[in-house]
């Protein structure tokens, strides 16, 4: 119900202990909807809605498969067959773009970055990403900072984990955050 024609959600599919099991962009497409995600984590995903669509008649498609590009200032100028949104956990974050594998991206208007840019300006924002900053099936909606970056919706009804993240939000009991760090010298190992 929160995805609009032109914006997108950020949501995540959850153990029934309440951990994430996978996180995506929900994005209104014609008469159904495009997920962006992780290929790593594209069949569990499927496997786990294939459960959930009971007698619907609900089909899940691998196609088509985009490359993901991410702009911050002015809006690029889209090549045919592109989609942007706005990216929702943050307006900083700017817009994502879906782009059809055959895109001539040296007309967007805009200067390339490059991946390793988007993450530093991604944790200098504090926006977690899932298998990056967080393990998926470890990590609870509040850990990973999805109450704060429009990731759960409080108003909605039931969903499959809903209970342990209900009683954090209402109870303050997330007891792990990510926060951003700064410091000088190394880095703690992963997971310290």
């Amino acid at each position: 119900d929160q995805a609009k024609p032109g914006s997108a959600i950020h949501a995540g599919l959850l153990t029934p202990q309440g951990k994430i099991l996978v996180d995506f962009f929900v994005l209104p497409s014609g008469d159904g909807f495009l997920l962006e995600l992780s290929k790593a984590k594209l069949a569990e995903l499927i496997q786990r809605l294939t459960v959930y669509k009971l007698r619907t008649q609900v089909a899940f498609a691998e196609e088509p498969s985009y490359a993901v590009a991410a702009s911050w200032g002015s809006p690029p100028h889209l090549p045919e067959g592109a989609i942007a949104y706005a990216d929702p956990r943050l307006p900083e974050l700017g817009h994502r773009i879906l782009l059809p594998a055959n895109a001539d991206i040296s007309n967007l208007g805009c200067a390339l970055a490059t991946e390793d840019e988007y993450h530093a300006r991604r944790i200098a924002l504090g926006v977690p990403e899932g298998g990056r900053d967080y393990a998926y099936g470890d990590a609870f909606p509040h850990e990973a900072m999805f109450d704060q970056l429009n990731g759960v919706d409080f108003k909605k009804g039931c969903f499959v984990g809903q209970e342990v993240v209900s009683r954090m939000e209402h109870r303050g009991t997330a007891r792990k955050r990510i926060v951003g760090v700064e410091g000088e010298g190394a880095l703690p190992p992963s997971g310290a």
